[in-house]
């Protein structure tokens, strides 16, 4: 294989295989991240999404997803509440609104939400879109298609839900879900009409072999926003002593990513603070999009700081839709 005769296959439309990323994880790194921008431009521009996400009930989930803070099988000391009101969530999606943030995502710990849990959510998304253009976003768990179509029908327009890892190594993770129930959800909210958003964690113990086929996975549900993690190991956790990856693996991993979704949403999420330079270089190596703000129980980069980065770099905020596959 040759690296730029597969960017130029990238370019004219291929979509690219298992073998073929697996050979570019493989290639020199500077070439790769080079060519993997030159694809972003191609496809998306010079647009950057940025959002923002809110910790919208939090703590004594009964999931045991061994990365997890807000897990009730570890001790971590994370901060525990029910749901909040509207005007909290109101006032939160006012704030970044006036800041340039083009969507705001309120995230719920716990399996699902309840049928009166989502009733909430839907009467403060209603009042978001009365008081703010902002564009809304949720992650409330495994729902199904009835409790989408409500939350759609209210004014919400993503859902977010992480596969995490590969179908192989998600045991690994967790067991008290399945890779097939994040699945059958992500089919629900399309089926409701809902865009989604689905990535996962690098850092996990997963080797590149699994970050690829989660990608090819996404890539096989159409879906275009991609959020990429980097693991925090939270002290508590069962990978609190996991090795951080690099700024130098993130770029690969973003880059091989822009390969196997060109047109794609590839979005720097959690984690992104513990990289030295906050992300700068995988924005030159693919990714194009980021959650800015704080993380649910970590502190993430200022909206401010991170306007100026993307101004700096020459992107402009922008709302990425689906693209062309």
């Amino acid at each position: 294989m040759e690296l730029q005769e597969l960017k130029r296959q990238v370019l004219n439309g291929k979509l690219i295989g298992k073998e073929e990323a697996l050979w570019l994880a493989e290639a020199p790194l500077e070439e790769l991240c080079r060519a993997a921008d030159e694809i972003r431009k191609a496809f998306c521009g010079n647009g950057f999404d940025i959002c923002t996400i809110i910790n919208g009930k939090s703590g004594r989930c009964s999931e045991d997803c061994k990365y997890c803070a807000q897990s009730a099988f570890y001790h971590t000391g994370a901060g525990e509440y029910p749901l909040l009101g509207t005007e909290e969530l109101t006032a939160q999606a006012r704030y970044n609104d006036e800041r340039g943030v083009l969507r705001y995502s309120i995230v719920t710990s716990g399996k699902r939400l309840s049928d009166q849990e989502v009733d909430r959510m839907c009467e403060s998304i209603r009042d978001i879109k009365e008081e703010t253009g902002i564009s809304v976003c949720v992650s409330f768990g495994l729902l199904n298609e009835d409790q989408y179509r409500r939350l759609k029908e209210a004014g919400a327009e993503r859902v977010h839900n992480n596969l995490e890892s590969s179908r192989n190594y998600f045991p690994q993770v967790c067991t008290t879900h399945s890779y097939d129930d994040k699945l059958a959800a992500i089919r629900a909210a399309k089926a409701a009409g809902l865009s989604v958003c689905s990535g996962g964690i690098m850092g996990l113990g997963e080797t590149m072999e699994d970050r690829i086929d989660m990608a090819l996975t996404i890539r096989e549900q159409g879906i275009r926003s991609i959020p990429v993690n980097l693991l925090n190991p939270i002290p508590g956790t069962p990978y609190e002593n996991n090795e951080r990856l690099s700024l130098e693996d993130m770029r690969r991993i973003v880059a091989v990513f822009r390969f196997l979704v060109p047109d794609a949403s590839i979005r720097l999420a959690g984690g992104r603070g513990l990289l030295p330079d906050k992300g700068r270089a995988c924005f030159l190596s693919g990714a194009n999009a980021a959650i800015s703000g704080d993380m649910l129980t970590t502190a993430g980069i200022t909206i401010g700081q991170d306007m100026e980065m993307l101004s700096e770099l020459g992107y402009v905020p922008e709302r990425q839709e689906a693209g062309a596959f």
